[in-house]
């Protein structure tokens, strides 16, 4: 069991994230001691939406297409709207979530961030919650959709907006120390 000071997270976005679901989980995962890497399509800097327009910017660690799950113990994704909807038809993404999922490393993913987790194909027959907007989304993915501010299976964390953004980290500090989970195919 990793305690969160020895532990090394993944932060997955590009433009259009919703500013306090990364900002939150990246500060509070770093300010616990852990090791967070924001990583993005093409390694530049990316653009937040806060309100009803675009926000701040945050700074990325790494290209998405040269990360991989081997080396790290969690991975988190922020929702928006904008976000996850084009993290979600990208191979590069797609194929780390499911390199994640088949090592049994914890995923997290808060709002509408489970739209990328339903693509990958990894909530069938799981309990998850997200953004009211996506329930159907993933009920039709095959998930048990549960109104609850969050929601874990087997060490996939979802939760449904800024308001559980602490429920949702601490969430994930006590999965990470858990340690990996053992999974049923989706």
């Amino acid at each position: 069991m990793p305690a969160i000071t020895d532990a090394k997270i993944l932060l997955i976005a590009t433009h259009g994230f919703e500013q306090s679901e990364l900002e939150f989980p990246r500060d509070q995962l770093r300010a616990k001691g852990a090791t967070l890497h924001v990583a993005t399509p093409d390694g530049e800097a990316i653009k937040g939406w806060e309100g009803s327009d675009w926000g701040r910017d945050a700074e990325a660690d790494a290209k998405i297409s040269d990360v991989s799950a081997d080396d790290y113990d969690a991975l988190v994704i922020p929702g928006g709207q904008i976000n996850p909807d084009l993290l979600r038809v990208d191979e590069d993404v797609l194929e780390l979530v499911k390199s994640f999922h088949d090592q049994g490393k914890i995923i997290a993913a808060v709002c509408h961030a489970p739209w990328v987790l339903v693509e990958a194909g990894i909530l069938k027959g799981r309990d998850a919650t997200s953004y009211h907007s996506i329930k159907r989304d993933v009920i039709n993915a095959g998930a048990n959709w549960i109104d609850e501010p969050v929601v874990v299976d087997q060490g996939i964390i979802t939760s449904r907006q800024p308001e559980d953004l602490k429920a949702f980290v601490s969430k994930i500090v006590e999965e990470i120390e858990e340690g990996r989970h053992e999974r049923r195919a989706a």
